[in-house]
């Protein structure tokens, strides 16, 4: 018997590097059900990951041209695929479930949505993020780290924020699925942030509010004071968001704290260190470490395996005793150059052929 268009699609989405895996019950077939219809999921069963225009696509998948035209519109327009230029006019192409699909319905996001996509998280999300190179990487809090320590722009989040050329903010889609299945934190919700190298790319976005470099720069601010932890795609060049985590709701750091996946996320180059000369052993930092990795005997101990990095911690110090310091050479992972660099390394990782969707 043929596979229906939501198994077909669910595979396609597994062969991509970031992965999707199956289910016992089949919670990422119902996932799939409530976004796309079947006459979707059967198109974008047979998407790659570069852009097609829609008559390339036609012609490899036995369509009309004006048909798979119309409905590759409508699907870019609910961020089930990526719309962008081409040489010949307008391609799209597949995204991965995470991160793609998924974040893109930060505004048609409901209670139903909400619950089917924890379902799956319960169940499948370990796989995804026990591969490595992770999805994430963590970007310490700006003034956490020692001023006469070298940091790399790919290492800062104003850095990388400065670089931009246009800039947004937009709800969090993690704090908002945990508040529609009744376990919302108390974090801040409007403080992600997407980037981007195109002036204007955000003015008639219905999802994210355009902002200026100075007020993207305030919401970091706003974020670190929160006690958030900025984390940001695994690559050097290209990045284009910026999350602020928790690990209440993160889809991500979740995985480290809740399914105990101690690599769930690529840490940052930095690690705590306490200055036992200043430290009073009061446990004020204790409870702005969401990982765990800190704790008070006479002075506060770093223990630098749960250290990520962030620096979340450094600013609750009122005596000034902790800081981050750059982690020994052999500790600090190496982050792909480019997006396609981690790609191949992830496809590597998996065993898949990246080539049969590229």
């Amino acid at each position: 018997m043929d596979k229906d268009p939501y198994t077909r699609l669910a595979q396609r989405l597994d062969s991509l590097p970031n992965g999707f895996p199956a289910t016992e019950d089949g919670s990422e077939l119902r996932l799939l059900a409530s976004l796309f219809t079947p006459e979707e999921a059967e198109l974008a069963a047979q998407l790659r990951l570069r852009r097609e225009t829609p008559e390339q696509i036609a012609s490899r998948t036995s369509g009309d041209p004006a048909l798979v035209g119309q409905m590759l519109k409508g699907m870019a327009r609910r961020g089930l695929v990526e719309a962008g230029r081409v040489e010949d006019g307008l391609g799209y192409k597949l995204l991965p479930f995470v991160v793609g699909i998924y974040e893109l319905q930060v505004g048609r996001l409901d209670a139903n949505l909400a619950r089917l996509f924890e379902d799956y998280y319960k169940q499948a999300f370990a796989t995804v993020l026990g591969v490595a190179p992770p999805v994430h990487r963590v970007i310490p809090v700006g003034e956490s780290v020692r001023i006469d320590l070298e940091i790399h722009p790919h290492e800062s989040a104003a850095e990388i924020v400065s670089k931009a050329q246009a800039w947004g903010v937009l709800d969090c889609i993690c704090r908002k699925q945990k508040a529609l299945i009744g376990e919302a934190c108390e974090h801040p919700i409007d403080v992600c942030m997407a980037l981007s190298r195109q002036p204007g790319a955000f003015d008639r976005s219905s999802d994210v509010r355009a902002v200026t470099l100075e007020e993207a720069l305030n919401t970091l601010q706003r974020a670190a004071k929160a006690g958030l932890v900025h984390s940001v795609s695994n690559n050097q060049r290209g990045t284009w968001y910026i999350c602020n985590c928790c690990t209440c709701s993160c889809g991500v750091l979740r995985g480290i704290t809740e399914l105990g996946i101690a690599d769930a996320v690529a840490r940052s180059p930095f690690v705590n260190q306490v200055d036992e000369t200043r430290c009073t052993g009061c446990q004020d930092c204790l409870d702005s470490c969401q990982f765990g990795a800190l704790s008070v005997e006479v002075f506060a101990q770093v223990n630098s395996r749960r250290c990520v990095g962030c620096g979340v911690c450094v600013p609750a110090c009122a005596e000034g005793a902790l800081e981050l310091v750059r982690r020994p050479a052999a500790e600090i992972p190496i982050v792909p150059e480019t997006e396609m660099e981690w790609l191949r390394q992830r496809a590597a990782a998996r065993g898949i052929d990246l080539d049969q969707v590229l």
